[in-house]
């Protein structure tokens, strides 16, 4: 029995086809390990490579050998330290047989850790998933162009003509024109001074050798000072430049009857939509806005760990999305998300005031809203509220989060690619 394994590597000096194979084999036990692994990290470094551990026990494979086989004796070290009830003391780190001793090699096997890529860890974490309807216009982005400097050009206008360029280029062809002519010029000169004193201005040698020089004086001279072929003009290209044309809001209730565990499942929501939009789409503006009784826009920083409270006035938190869209992003170019969270305990004189800004304001300008009520029991008068919205726009689409396990379902349901039509 033998095995063959692939050692040939890719670019990044991995046996690419073992490592594909091996992702397939243990896909179920690195997405658990992926799905751990995001519990403990900060938005900061969420999106880092990881190392992943396996255990030992899931990679074991059946294997054929020979045994031992006769009859054997085997002698064993006497022990002259200890009796019977003598208590042993504890080994050091490291002393001692089992795991990363060194014992007879029975000890328990260690766990198979290896590294996971910033990308394969984001592809495991993320696959699937897709904003929902982002073309709208032109895509989430529409190209802008600059023009920047790249280079000179023969041709141009007069008004971009490169002065300090066009006079190198017209001294550099001149000097290389006339070299032959300066160079013979130089030495007839020499020759007519040598042969004057002998034969006299009268000789014919002497009329040629001046004739020769006028003629190489009249050659040196009617190169031109500057010609066409000499003009260098400064060449501009138009570059594309991406301008972001789509904008996340990201609305998240931290009043007082959102307790830990359930700002806790807010955030993890959220910092799920953070990468999301920051690994599949670059080009996004997102826009954190936290509220109680009033909202306010925040950083990252503030929207994941402030930890400020009050009463509940959702709709707060609806008008200032809508003044940052008039202020922001009045153009129609701009393709719209919108995403909030909350346990759905609001005012009942304002959760009608909610439903009327997303049906007559907000809904009407963006692509897409997602609502996340984060409660267990039964749902609050919100919920209902946003039922009518849901039933009027196909824009708006709702789930509710019970605990940290349906986090990833409901993440997975509400910006899941749509089949094709």
């Amino acid at each position: 029995m033998f095995r063959v394994v692939d050692h040939r590597y890719d670019s990044r000096n991995k046996s690419a086809v073992n490592r594909q194979r091996f992702f397939r084999r243990f896909r179920a036990q690195i997405r658990r390990a992926v799905s751990d692994a995001i519990t403990g990290r900060s938005i900061t470094d969420i999106d880092a490579g990881e190392d992943i551990s396996i255990p030992a026990k899931d990679l074991s494979e059946p294997q054929f050998g020979l045994g031992e086989g006769g009859v054997r004796e085997n002698v064993y070290a006497g022990n002259d330290r200890f009796n019977a009830g003598d208590e042993v003391e504890r080994p050091l780190a490291g002393q001692g047989e089992g795991r990363g001793g060194a014992g007879d090699g029975t000890g328990l096997e260690d766990d198979f850790v290896f590294h996971v890529s910033r990308e394969e860890f984001l592809n495991l974490f993320f696959d699937d998933l897709a904003l929902p309807d982002l073309v709208k216009k032109e895509l989430a982005r529409i190209p802008e162009h600059k023009l920047v400097r790249a280079g000179f050009s023969q041709t141009g206008v007069p008004a971009n003509l490169n002065i300090v360029r066009s006079m190198r280029g017209a001294l550099g062809r001149r000097t290389a024109l006339a070299a032959p002519y300066r160079m013979r010029l130089q030495e007839a000169e020499q020759e007519l001074a040598e042969l004057v004193p002998v034969r006299g201005d009268d000789d014919d040698a002497v009329r040629a050798l001046r004739e020769e020089i006028a003629h190489l004086k009249t050659r040196i001279e009617a190169i031109p000072f500057i010609d066409s072929f000499d003009l260098r003009f400064n060449n501009r290209i138009r570059q594309p430049r991406p301008t972001t044309q789509a904008a996340m809001f990201c609305l998240m209730d931290v009043s007082g009857s959102m307790d830990e565990e359930k700002k806790e499942i807010a955030k993890r929501f959220f910092l799920l939509l953070y990468l999301f939009l920051r690994r599949n789409y670059e080009n996004v503006d997102v826009v954190f806005i936290r509220h109680h009784t009033v909202a306010s826009e925040v950083t990252e920083e503030e929207f994941f760990h402030s930890r400020e409270s009050g009463g509940t006035v959702v709709s707060s938190a609806l008008k200032l999305m809508h003044e940052i869209i008039r202020d922001r992003y009045s153009s129609g170019a701009w393709n719209l998300y919108g995403a909030q969270a909350s346990d759905g305990d609001n005012w009942d004189n304002d959760s009608p005031v909610c439903r009327d800004l997303l049906i007559d304001a907000i809904v009407p300008l963006v692509q897409y809203f997602a609502y996340v009520e984060i409660a267990a029991g039964e749902p609050q008068n919100l919920w209902r509220e946003y039922l009518r919205v849901a039933a009027r726009s196909p824009r708006f689409a709702m789930q509710r989060i019970g605990d940290l396990t349906d986090i990833y379902p409901v993440f997975r349901e509400l910006f899941r690619k749509k089949a094709a039509a």
